[in-house]
């Protein structure tokens, strides 16, 4: 679906030959935004919230529609068959370490379906990122079976947690990040590297805390010299215009930034010294934060508490242009190209894999036997785990316990599973 294409962003046009992508849970345009610098032109953009969809109206020509993703009256997936690139910014709820980690027992969880998407849109590459909690433990079994479904449909798929401040962010802001290709392609793809150069919070603000004569610039700079931790956008149930929780917020203090709340403006030129009293981020600042920069011009729409919502929740664009960039010098087959192995990720659950290999009952002395490196307990912690996210059944044998992998839990479509009524009855809960 290549083409040559004369895109519009704001003030900047430019004539290039753009690859395509197809983006769901757009949000406020950050991976958008990064993807277009990297190369990809926008056939189309889902976003659940109105007004996040607005500002993605008027920051791009593309089409924007709104509304559940999984609903079929929405868009249809069929339309975009042979896209280039398939990618999405999934909720994030469902992952958190600063939620409940329910998986898939969460309705708002779209990873597991966005992943069975692939079979119906089958793209060159996709591109699904999320929060560092989905790198944990708990969820092993689930990054296994997303693994293999993908290998099912012949792509071969690798994770990586990377981190916004390598990428000229300054903000620590780990996000894990799932990419797959077709082996061919696979063949020719590479993360991004980190850059050398960090950016601290008080070189990126100084203009824009100093906007209005603060006499006490230069000494918030200095105190200002760091890493800001990662922005929380909240949600519409819980979160509103501050820093995040109580940890961020302490945080944000050691950096001299007053985390409680977003102000309107900057200090002025009557503003007390930051030893007396911290100042507050404006949304320009925040959003500088998170990776938008002054050249882009993006206007957010909304009152000010969505619009530091949009920010918070947003992917930040140099991060997703980064990546972007290696897939499309994957897809255009740039450089030299290596062992599909590099790509391919590692084992994620053993015990998984080894229940998943079968039809059968599995007795837990064969999954000690096959996976050695594991005792009983460790194998009963890690069934336990598998059971949040998929139906495990057991079996009584002479010899012991057995057990079988029964069906995922997830949402991947059905029109039976209780995601549906959830989002019929409180779809404005969700964010």
């Amino acid at each position: 679906m290549s083409e040559n294409s004369t895109i519009a962003i704001n003030q900047g046009v430019q004539n290039v030959s753009k690859l395509s992508v197809l983006e769901i849970c757009a949000g406020a345009g950050g991976q958008a935004l990064g993807l277009f610098n990297a190369g990809f032109e926008s056939l189309l953009a889902v976003e659940l919230d109105e007004t996040a969809a607005q500002t993605l109206r008027q920051n791009s020509n593309g089409k924007v529609v709104v509304g559940d993703v999984a609903d079929p009256k929405v868009w249809s997936p069929s339309e975009f068959e042979g896209v280039d690139l398939f990618a999405g910014g999934v909720p994030c709820p469902p992952f958190s370490i600063a939620g409940k980690q329910l998986g898939s027992s969460d309705e708002r969880d779209l990873f597991a379906w966005a992943v069975e998407q692939v079979a119906v849109i089958k793209p060159r590459a996709l591109l699904l990122e999320n929060v560092r909690g989905l790198s944990a433990p708990r969820f092993s079994g689930y990054r296994q079976r997303v693994l293999d479904r993908l290998t099912q449909l012949g792509y071969v798929a690798d994770w990586r947690l990377l981190y916004a401040a390598d990428f000229g962010v300054p903000q620590l802001r780990p996000r894990f990040v799932l990419v797959a290709l077709h082996p061919e392609d696979a063949a020719y793809f590479r993360w991004p590297e980190p850059q050398e150069r960090e950016v601290t919070v008080g070189s990126s603000l100084r203009d824009l805390m100093g906007a209005n004569g603060w006499p006490h610039l230069d000494d918030w700079v200095k105190l200002a010299n760091g890493i800001g931790p990662t922005l929380v956008g909240g949600s519409k149930k819980h979160g509103g215009a501050d820093l995040g929780p109580t940890r961020a917020k302490r945080a944000w203090e050691a950096l001299g930034v007053d985390g409680k709340g977003v102000a309107n403006e900057a200090p002025g030129k009557d503003a007390p010294h930051p030893s007396e009293k911290l100042p507050r981020l404006t949304i320009p600042m925040v959003a500088r934060i998170q990776g938008w920069k002054d050249e882009y011009a993006w206007e957010f729409a909304g009152r000010k508490t969505s619009q530091y919502r949009q920010i918070g929740n947003a992917f930040p664009p140099p991060v997703a242009e980064a990546v972007g960039r290696s897939i499309r010098a994957a897809l255009n087959h740039e450089g030299i190209p290596h062992e599909i192995p590099e790509l391919s990720a590692d084992v994620h659950d053993p015990v998984y894999r080894a229940l998943a290999n079968t039809d059968g009952f599995v007795k837990m002395a064969r999954l000690i036997a096959t996976l050695d490196e594991l005792n009983h307990a460790s194998v009963e912690r890690r069934l336990a785990v598998l059971a949040q996210d998929f139906v495990l059944e057991e079996k009584s044998t002479s010899t012991g316990t057995a057990y079988r992998l029964g069906a995922f839990k997830g949402f991947t479509g059905q029109s039976d599973h209780s995601r549906n009524n959830y989002m019929e009855n409180f779809r404005h809960r969700v964010s």
